[in-house]
């Protein structure tokens, strides 16, 4: 997505050579014109499955506003939505998860709330970064566990040079990603 490509050149800034910070306009102020456009992108590379989306699920908390603009453009299904820690109100029952977080180095026990997820359903996976995975893959295994398909995983920016595209495509995800990343050298960002 050149519109996607070219904001992240003019605004992404490289830490290091894994690090691609673009807080400016995608996980921390939203470029609400830029979302809808994402929105729409997705719904051209998943038009294929658009009428079995039953629900859209990601990670908190970045993913969930890509989430939303996305289901916009399939009928408005639910936005289900994988919480990093279990919540006080949380008394249901729940399909859980271990997810590594490159960025924050942690580990978090994602759950989704059992009665948000249900056999047959199609799902579609959409989250804001793919660095080498995991979260896709416990997401994957949510929608799983609770008996569903996952139709597609969605990524708005891929950092291919981690992996975690090839792995979830090897595993037999189908994966679209908007802008991929294929180094980050000298302070400059290369796509594939």
């Amino acid at each position: 997505m050149d519109r996607l490509k070219k904001r992240i050149k003019a605004d992404g800034v490289a830490i290091g050579t894994e690090i691609l910070k673009v807080d400016s306009f995608l996980n921390h102020q939203i470029d609400v014109e830029l979302f809808e456009a994402i929105g729409g992108e997705f719904r051209r590379r998943f038009s294929d499955v658009a009428g079995k989306v039953d629900k859209i699920v990601t990670v908190e908390a970045s993913g969930i506003a890509v989430a939303c603009f996305v289901a916009s453009y399939f009928g408005y299904p639910p936005v289900v939505f994988a919480k990093k820690a279990k919540p006080n109100t949380m008394t249901d029952d729940s399909y859980s998860a271990e997810v590594r977080s490159f960025t924050k180095g942690t580990v978090s026990n994602i759950m989704i709330a059992k009665k948000f997820l249900n056999e047959g359903e199609g799902v579609l996976i959409i989250d804001d970064f793919l660095a080498h995975g995991l979260a896709a893959q416990g997401l994957a295994s949510l929608v799983k566990q609770a008996g569903g398909k996952v139709l597609g995983v969605g990524i708005v920016i891929e950092k291919s040079f981690q992996g975690g595209g090839e792995k979830l495509r090897e595993a037999g995800l189908r994966v679209e990603s908007l802008a991929v990343v294929e180094k980050i050298e000298d302070g400059n960002i290369i796509f594939a």
